[in-house]
């Protein structure tokens, strides 16, 4: 009981410090050829007394590397979603596409944040959209009229209402968070003096499967996201370690010890029906189901030198994915199944490497030391990972093309163990 009291106590504790331990992310790199969008301030977005929430739109849509906001002179009349557009106007401005807007109060205190998005090259309205929100859910709305303008824009769904978990050490503790994509209203969903490692999302964004070592051991835990509480998943003899969701949320993939050495075992998320999956005496372990859920890949030594390979997910005989280089780990498979994202050695440097898994070509994505755990956005186009700089791990996110680069780090902690969370609409 004192146990659990005391990780009760460090959440509550952690949470208070979380608004204080934002992660704060810098472009390191965009994308030739990013579209120009002008987005005026909505009219009457400054009474809601929170950061306005075309800024918050601005800097989601220039974070993905596709778009490019232009800076606009005081508007005067300020255009909102009914005036009428002058599209000569605009383009003279240099701008593709337009979003105008704004902000009225509700008769029940509420607010209403109303847009139109235009194509000023074509010359016609894309799409509008009215979104009814409390003070506190300005950063959600605005995160949404992102996702709608991007989706328009490119054909893709946006990222930037899906969540992040991520663990920050600070001194002797560690701390699981979670925080919206662009690292913002972050929240410690558990607090220890042991570490914490492998965060996995559920497929609908309520749970996370992880590993703790609580009780000296690496256990793995599944944690609700809804109400707080959490169950031992894998607590066997021996290591319990790498959690990974079928797509269907009813299946974990874990890698244990129990029967001697290391292989990978399935499991429903409550720790019940076990049964093996590998067995070889080699080294199994980091499972990761394909999106359709017909396959598993892990790493193995089985060959010599640790290398990515698959298996059915009923059951076979495991095929070797990876050639290229004798060492590659953490495989990652793209929302589309198409590609494989994982960490390679090249020339004494462990990077992310992405494998195009219909003609075989591998691409450089990173030129840093010390890249781990990369995590592919909902959408494939970007691709999480943790890394180290001056000393101290950083997150940093890589687009699947190379082009993008960021870097998301938290004034004091060292941040490691990145896990991108699905779409939960």
């Amino acid at each position: 009981m004192r146990f659990h009291i005391r990780i009760l106590f460090f959440a509550l504790a952690f949470v208070a410090l979380a608004a204080r331990a934002q992660l704060s992310i810098e472009i390191t790199g965009a994308g030739a050829q990013r579209v120009p969008i002008a987005i005026a301030p909505f009219a009457g977005e400054n009474a809601i007394g929170a950061t306005p929430i075309t800024q918050i739109v601005r800097a989601d849509l220039e974070r993905s590397g596709l778009f490019r906001t232009l800076e606009l002179p005081p508007l005067n009349p300020m255009p909102t979603e009914a005036t009428s557009i002058n599209y000569a106007e605009w383009r003279s401005r240099l701008a593709d596409a337009l979003v105008v807007g704004s902000v009225g109060v509700l008769p029940d205190g509420r607010y209403e944040a109303r847009f139109r998005l235009y194509d000023v090259v074509k010359q016609q309205p894309l799409g509008a959209i009215a979104y009814t929100l409390a003070k506190n859910q300005v950063r959600a709305t605005a995160h949404r009229i992102a996702d709608f303008i991007y989706e328009k824009l490119t054909g893709e769904r946006g990222v930037f209402s899906t969540r992040i978990a991520y663990v920050v050490k600070r001194g002797d503790r560690y701390e699981l968070q979670i925080a919206d994509a662009d690292g913002a209203e972050a929240e410690t969903a558990l607090a220890s003096f042991e570490p914490i490692i492998s965060p996995a999302w559920s497929p609908d964004g309520k749970r996370l499967a992880y590993v703790s070592f609580e009780q000296k051991k690496p256990v793995v835990y599944v944690h609700s996201l809804v109400d707080g509480r959490r169950a031992v998943a894998a607590n066997f003899k021996g290591s319990n370690s790498a959690p990974a969701w079928s797509p269907d949320g009813r299946t974990l993939a874990v890698c244990l010890s129990r029967e001697g050495g290391s292989q990978i075992f399935l499991m429903s998320p409550d720790g019940s029906g076990l049964r093996r999956l590998t067995s070889s005496p080699a080294i199994d372990t980091e499972p990761r189901y394909s999106p359709d859920g017909q396959w598993i890949y892990f790493t193995s030594d089985r060959g010599g030198s640790p290398q990515i390979y698959r298996m059915p997910a009923s059951g076979g005989d495991p095929q070797r994915v990876t050639f290229e280089g004798s060492y590659n780990v953490s495989p990652r498979i793209s929302p589309d199944g198409r590609t494989l994202a994982y960490i390679t050695r090249n020339s004494g440097k462990f990077q992310v490497a992405l494998l195009d898994l219909v003609n075989k070509q591998v691409q450089l994505l990173t030129d840093s030391d010390r890249d781990e755990s990369p995590s592919f956005a909902p959408n494939g186009r970007m691709i999480l990972l943790a890394t180290v700089l001056g000393g101290r791990g950083v997150l940093s996110a890589v687009s699947s093309d190379g082009r993008v680069k960021q870097r998301l780090t938290v004034t004091a902690g060292d941040v490691r163990e990145p896990a991108w969370g699905p779409f939960t609409e």
